[in-house]
């Protein structure tokens, strides 16, 4: 395969994953769980209907959890691909696990597949994506459809 076909490749996983991520989202109390702001950023021009729930506001993992469990029916852990990233999601999830919740891991995981390393952080997300599109001759929006962010973003 060519590097363009690889890219077309993942442009096309990268659509199709989120699509299906985005109507899951959609479900009443679920919050996705993000490391910072600008990853919140990202996310949201990628339209997740979702509340994005920011990690690192000032309080302990232990506190997140306790506040994750309050406000939620399911949390969609996307932090980082990275060592540190890892090392929250699993924290995290260690943390949930045990909470009647429904606690979602795979997604990152997905995501990191169809990545294939290109990416560690989340905050590069749209970006990578739009320029995937770009290189393809189409605008992101339209491969994802209609973008429209909650209005509650953020915790």
């Amino acid at each position: 395969m060519t590097k363009g076909t690889d890219a077309a490749a993942s442009l096309a996983e990268f659509v199709d994953l989120w699509q299906k991520f985005r109507v899951e989202c959609e479900a009443p109390g679920t919050l996705v769980v993000v490391e910072g702001e600008r990853d919140r950023r990202s996310i949201a021009r990628l339209g997740i209907p979702a509340t994005i729930f920011i990690l690192h506001g000032g309080r302990t993992l232990a506190q997140t959890a306790q506040e994750l469990v309050r406000r939620s029916r399911r949390v969609v852990v996307l932090t980082d691909w990275d060592t540190e990233g890892g090392h929250l999601a699993h924290r995290l999830s260690e943390f949930l696990e045990a909470e009647r919740l429904e606690l979602d891991l795979l997604t990152r995981r997905r995501l990191a597949h169809v990545l294939r390393g290109e990416l560690v952080h989340v905050e590069g997300l749209y970006g990578w994506a739009r320029r995937l599109a770009e290189k393809q001759g189409d605008l992101l929006e339209a491969l994802l459809g209609p973008v429209e962010p909650s209005d509650e973003l953020r915790e």
